[in-house]
């Protein structure tokens, strides 16, 4: 038996039916992406397979017993109390236990308090009583392991660590089913990097042994964990097996054949209808049977819903900036002692797109606000450059007014905008941003994460500019609008300063990256996120004491032959470098044979069992191949730098 699955399902509010006649099953230890443009019922369907809402009709099976855990979208607002109480929301009778005894332990290892010892038995013999010390391991396991700071009020932190903190308690009940919306958004590169490792389990002590049903706009993320894909267009879910890279070039080709198939429909239905409007000769001699075959073309055709239409995005450039757009001269910039930036030195030029890249917290919006000028940097200097229009994209958001309509927020009440040197109406502007005029009078207040950040960028795109900064703007925008921003950005004409978590969004973009190294170093590497790790150098590891003074000592008298023979290969390495391209073909073959069989339409009809293997199997492959080919590379260079 599946481990949860949808018959027939349907349900709407109001407008078009958000998921129609849905069908679906999904097995033990799948990790599923569900796909889909922003405002088509993702959230909603997650919500259902929670158990947070009841279908209008159809059927949704669950196993006995299933746990099931999910994390939002957003941070809610209304969660108070320390990170401990946070993360133990939601374990019922356990949570008080788990919460005092950790206090009075604290207590107690700081002084002798008799109160502190009475809640400490207290709260022993509650999880004795209630055999709760598993729970307590687990919890305090997981704290560790995501470094979350216990004491701390929830209140009080980061996006990055609410986000972490809102995944440890979906963790801790440790679920069956594990469902993620949108778990990358406000996290730094290092965290999102642990999240696919603790999934996926590459050399992580502790893995998820559930199964995951997430939604993301991260491509790198989908494509590393993702083993099956859903999509849901147009209130219909279609079922996708293998990787993203495969989702995509069989979508577009059952994307033409709708649209051929629907040309043949429109053709016909255009003949049946000049048919029908013949005179009156062709009236006393008409055919009931095709007249009804018409009404019945016409209801279909009143029935079909078009596919959504693609945002066009498009920017109202400024006159050119100066060549030189910032030149900072060894600036540092200190907050509470603590150094933000130190001795940093950078020249960005008109045309320019730079990419800044670090964990959260770390200072990229204050380095934002130095190159800007919008802050003095204590040491150092900072020269602007001539004729610059700068127009910034907020990642809180904060420059939206909740309380207003999506029109207002966008025109302050006009009925038409300046857009390219032309008046435009603002409901013609907002479609263009795929607003349609029932949305477009909405409040700003009931819109999704997605819908506000393409709001923001309609209103950005208004204000001719030179210099775009972006902090975070890729947060809950749907793929096929990414890669449009993306394209925007390539071809746009002026200077990008760019904050981003997103490695794709990155290596699409920027020409340059500037990254945080720790302790207010910044570095500054050429090209995007794959050529910053290229071109990184590798973490020293610290040698022993004594390693270290021989090192020291025998430092001038280490002889070339001695180099050459510390990078020699061995037999063993040798052996690897000969097979490994045998290795590999073997791989490639049976993953090409995989995804063959993966696209027969028979192949459904098997066992669950062998479904499950399969395409666990080519995420393996896809895994081993990746290794296979650095591992390569690495044994050629050792071989190259032989001579």
């Amino acid at each position: 038996m599946a481990l949860i699955g949808m018959r027939e399902v349907s349900i709407r509010f109001g407008g078009p039916t958000v998921l129609e006649q849905v069908t679906f099953a999904i097995e033990a230890g799948e990790r599923v992406c569900l796909v889909g443009r922003n405002g088509s019922g993702k959230t909603t369907l997650m919500k259902l397979l929670a158990g947070e809402l009841s279908p209008d009709s159809g059927e949704i099976t669950r196993q006995k017993g299933l746990r099931v855990a999910r994390l939002e979208q957003e941070i809610p607002d209304h969660l108070n109390g320390t990170v401990l109480e946070v993360v133990t929301d939601g374990l019922g009778k356990l949570r008080p236990a788990l919460t005092t005894y950790h206090h009075a332990s604290q207590a107690l290892a700081q002084a002798n308090d008799p109160d502190a010892l009475r809640a400490l038995t207290e709260a022993q013999e509650l999880l004795d009583h209630l055999d709760g010390w598993a729970v307590q391991q687990r919890v305090m396991e997981l704290l560790s392991l995501l470094a979350l700071p216990v004491e701390t009020p929830f209140t009080t932190l980061s996006g990055g660590l609410k986000r972490r903190v809102l995944l440890a308690r979906a963790l801790i009940t440790e679920p069956d089913l594990l469902l993620l919306d949108e778990p990358t958004n406000h996290l730094d590169l290092e965290a999102i990097q642990w999240l696919e490792e603790f999934f996926r389990g590459d050399g992580s002590t502790r893995t998820f042994r559930g199964t995951l049903f997430f939604v993301t706009h991260d491509r790198q993320f989908l494509n590393r964990l993702a083993s099956r894909i859903l999509e849901l267009d147009r209130g219909r879910l279609s079922d996708w097996p293998g990787d993203y890279a495969t989702y995509r070039r069989r979508k577009e080709a059952d994307l033409e054949a709708e649209l051929q198939q629907q040309a043949l429909f429109d053709k016909k239905l255009a003949q049946e209808e000049s048919w029908i409007r013949q005179g009156i000769q062709a009236r006393r001699t008409r055919n009931e049977g095709r007249v009804r075959a018409l009404e019945r073309l016409r209801r279909e055709r009143r029935q079909r819903r078009e596919q959504t239409g693609v945002a066009r995005l498009q920017l109202e450039s400024g006159e050119l900036s100066g060549k030189i757009v910032v030149e900072a001269k060894q600036i540092s910039y200190h907050y509470a002692d603590v150094p933000i930036v130190r001795n940093l030195s950078t020249t960005i030029q008109r045309g320019d797109k730079i990419g800044i890249i670090g964990p959260n917290g770390v200072g990229k919006t204050t380095l934002l606000r130095l190159l800007l000028g919008e802050l003095a940097p204590d040491q150092g200097s900072v020269r602007l450059g001539t004729r610059l229009e700068v127009a910034y994209f907020d990642q809180l958001r904060s420059r939206l007014d909740e309380n207003k309509t999506v029109i207002d927020a966008v025109a302050d009440g006009q009925q038409e905008v300046l857009f390219h040197g032309r008046r435009r109406h603002i409901m013609g502007y907002l479609q263009d941003f795929l607003f349609s005029p029932e949305r477009a009078r909405s409040p700003v207040s009931v819109l999704s994460g997605g819908e506000r950040n393409r709001l923001l960028l309609a209103r950005l795109f208004l204000r001719p500019s030179n210099v775009l900064v972006m902090d975070e703007p890729t947060n809950d925008l749907d793929v096929e609008t990414l890669e449009l921003l993306e394209s925007l950005l390539v071809d746009y004409p002026g200077t990008v300063l760019l904050v981003s978590h997103d490695r794709t969004f990155l290596n699409h973009v920027v020409t340059a990256t500037l990254v945080f190294a720790g302790e207010g170093m910044v570095s500054e590497f050429v090209g995007g996120y794959d050529d910053w790790l290229a071109q990184r150098p590798p973490p020293v590891l610290p040698a022993a004491p004594s390693e270290t003074a021989n090192a020291n000592k025998n430092k001038a008298e280490v002889k070339p032959r001695e180099r050459e023979r510390k990078r020699r290969l061995s037999f063993k390495e040798q052996q690897e470098l000969t097979a490994l391209p045998r290795r590999i073909e073997e791989m490639e073959n049976e993953q090409q044979q995989l995804h063959q069989q993966v696209a027969d339409p028979a192949f459904y009809r098997r066992g669950s069992a062998e479904v499950v293997a399969s395409t666990a199997r080519l995420s393996w492959l896809e895994q081993s191949l990746a290794e296979a080919y650095d591992r390569w590379q690495t044994l050629e260079a050792l071989t190259e730098e032989q001579g």
